[in-house]
C-alpha cells in the first residue's frame, strides 16, 4: 500500500489541481493542510477546492469550523493522525495537501508543542539573556537543535532549553521519535516571476468572483474582524476598504504585495524539509508522471 503523500509548495502554485489529478491517478484523498480552508463561509479568499473537485475526490478537513472556532496545529495533527488509518483502510492513499508552513513542520518533523508545560519563571530567566547567550547554551545541550534553529529566534531557543530543562531529554530526540519517517514528501516549485503573476492573477480573480461581498458577509453575520480567521490575507485589507480605510485599488495591491512576500517566506520554510522531490512546475501531464514515478508502491 502506497505511503501517505504530502504535496506542498507556495501559494498559487497549483497544488490543488495537482492533488486532485493524482489522487484520481492513484485512488487518493485528500487531507487540508491550509490553515484557513477549514472555515465555513470563507471560500473565495482561501482559494478552496470548488464543490465540484470536492465531489470528483473526496476532501478532508475543509469547511469543518465556523470563523470563531478555534483551530490550530494540534487541531490539525490530531485530525489528521486519525484520518490516515481510516482512509487506508479504504485501499485508498492519503494525500496530504497545503502550504501552512507550521502545519507541514508539526507533520513532517514531529508535533513538539505539548511535550512540555510551560514554565513561566524559567522562560524569564532565559529572556533575560541575550540570543547569543541561549544560542550557546542550546549548542551544548542539543546540538542538533541548533543546526535547524535560527540563532537569532529567541523563542525557538527558549522553547528547546526549556523542553530540554522540563523532560532531560533534547527536543530534537523527542522529535525524532514522532516523526513520520513514512511520509512521501513533494514540493512544487516554479520560477518566482511566473509564481509571482500566478498570485497577482488570483487575487484579481478573487476579486471578481466576490471578496469583497464574502467579506462584508462574514461581518453582517457577526463575526468580529479581530478573530484569528479574519486576519488571514485578503481578509484583513478587504476589512479596511469597507471601513473607508483605504480605496478598493489599494487594498488589493497591498493584498497582492503580502501574498508575494508570503510566498517568498513558504519558499525559504520549505527549504528547510528533508528529502524532498522538488518538482519543477510545468505541463501537468509531465509532472504528475514525475510524481506517480517517485511514489513507492
Amino acid at each position: 500500500m502506497t505511503d501517505p503523500i504530502l504535496i506542498f509548495g507556495p501559494t498559487a502554485s497549483g497544488k490543488t489541481d495537482l492533488s486532485i489529478a493524482l489522487a484520481l491517478k492513484i485512488n487518493g484523498e485528500i487531507i487540508s493542510a491550509d490553515s484557513m480552508q477549514v472555515y465555513r463561509f470563507m471560500d473565495i479568499g482561501t482559494a478552496k477546492p470548488s464543490k465540484e473537485q470536492v465531489k470528483t475526490v473526496p476532501h478532508h478537513l475543509i469547511d469543518i469550523v465556523d470563523p470563531d472556532e478555534e483551530w490550530n496545529v494540534a487541531s490539525f495533527i490530531n485530525n489528521t493522525k486519525k484520518l490516515i488509518p481510516d482512509i487506508k483502510k479504504r485501499d485508498r492513499v492519503p494525500i496530504i495537501v497545503g502550504g501552512t508552513g507550521l502545519y507541514l513542520n508539526a507533520l513532517i518533523n514531529g508535533f513538539s508543542f505539548p511535550i512540555a508545560e510551560k514554565d513561566e519563571g524559567l522562560r524569564g530567566r532565559l529572556s533575560s539573556k541575550t540570543a547569543q547567550e541561549l544560542y550557546s547554551q542550546l549548542c551544548r545541550i542539543d546540538p542538533e537543535a541548533a543546526k535547524k534553529i535560527n540563532k537569532n529566534d529567541k523563542k525557538r531557543i527558549i522553547r528547546a532549553i526549556e523542553v530540554f530543562e522540563s523532560t532531560g531529554t533534547p527536543i530534537s530526540k523527542i522529535q525524532k521519535s514522532k516523526k513520520d519517517n513514512r511520509l512521501q514528501l513533494f514540493c512544487i516549485n516554479m520560477e518566482r516571476e511566473a509564481l509571482y503573476k500566478r498570485i497577482n492573477d488570483r487575487v484579481d480573480s478573487m476579486m471578481e468572483k466576490g471578496l469583497v461581498d464574502e467579506v462584508r458577509a462574514l461581518l453582517n453575520r457577526g463575526y468580529s474582524k479581530e478573530l484569528n480567521s479574519m486576519q488571514a490575507l485578503g481578509y484583513k485589507e478587504t476589512v479596511q476598504f469597507l471601513e473607508g480605510k483605504m480605496p478598493l485599488d489599494d487594498a488589493v495591491e497591498l493584498i497582492k504585495r503580502k501574498t508575494r512576500n508570503f510566498a517568498k517566506r513558504q519558499l525559504s520554510w520549505f527549504r528547510r524539509f528533508e528529502d524532498v522531490s522538488w518538482i519543477t512546475r510545468g505541463q501537468e501531464d509531465l509532472l504528475l508522471t514525475e510524481i506517480v514515478n517517485k511514489i513507492d508502491r
